[in-house]
């Protein structure tokens, strides 16, 4: 099995070598740079597995970094985990929504960086995996769910959504008017060993729902508790 490569866009040398250090630990094949401009010429050429993306950058800023990958039909399945100062809360949801997939908070430990990075590689080694058995229609087949490609069709048309928002839908659509808690969410789409905020996964629900229009109603929320899957709108849909 050959090797995770991780792109590392980190313009402070010490950290970026703090990175890469730990990610050659885990096995994983590490590359940093310290510029968004030379990460987006590099993800051009080869995209990598996963890319560790800090936002405050000297040229290309890391959200129009994410922005721009997220674009392209190569890379736009490629995780992103970002790192950013405290109190930069905009700048993570406007991540997140852009397509992000996990942030981690500057200064950070090394441990949870990695940790962090683990469960997003793991989640897209589950999807990849995952057989055609898996394939779940919903909705009367309006909503197909094909995790052995990673592929959403709504109505039809295709859905493109990053691997959290992909592993939110699928765990919510394995069993229709079951409540999760975002507990249970995170457990299930990043691992029981990673800790986030509710504000992070009800940023991803937003992203995922505006991503599906019109049948945006099935991903239901239960006030005070988490969210379902919805078989039917509500009457306030």
């Amino acid at each position: 099995m050959s090797k995770p490569s991780v792109l590392i866009v980190e313009d402070e040398p010490d950290i970026a070598d703090l990175i890469r250090f730990h990610c050659e630990r885990e096995g994983m094949d590490a590359r940093a740079v310290g510029t968004g401009k030379v990460a987006i010429e590099l993800v051009k050429r080869e995209v990598p597995d996963l890319m560790i993306l800090d936002l405050m950058l000297p040229d290309v800023g890391g959200i129009e970094v994410c922005r721009r990958v997220k674009q392209w039909p190569e890379s736009r399945e490629m995780p992103v985990v970002m790192v950013t100062a405290k109190g930069e809360e905009t700048d993570i949801v406007a991540g997140l929504e852009i397509g992000a997939d996990d942030y981690v908070v500057k200064p950070f430990s090394p441990r949870v960086l990695m940790a962090r990075v683990r469960a997003v590689l793991r989640r897209r080694a589950e999807l990849q995996e995952t057989t055609l058995d898996n394939r779940l229609e919903r909705l009367e087949g309006k909503l197909v769910i094909d995790p052995d490609r990673h592929v959403v069709a709504a109505n039809g048309s295709p859905v493109d959504l990053t691997v959290t928002e992909f592993g939110i839908l699928n765990h919510l659509a394995q069993r229709p008017g079951f409540v999760r808690t975002r507990d249970q969410i995170i457990a299930a789409v990043h691992g029981r060993n990673v800790v986030l905020s509710s504000r992070t996964i009800d940023v991803h629900v937003t992203a995922l729902r505006k991503k599906l229009e019109n049948l945006a109603w099935c991903v239901e929320t239960v006030r005070g508790v988490g969210y379902r899957f919805a078989e039917a709108p509500t009457a306030a849909e």
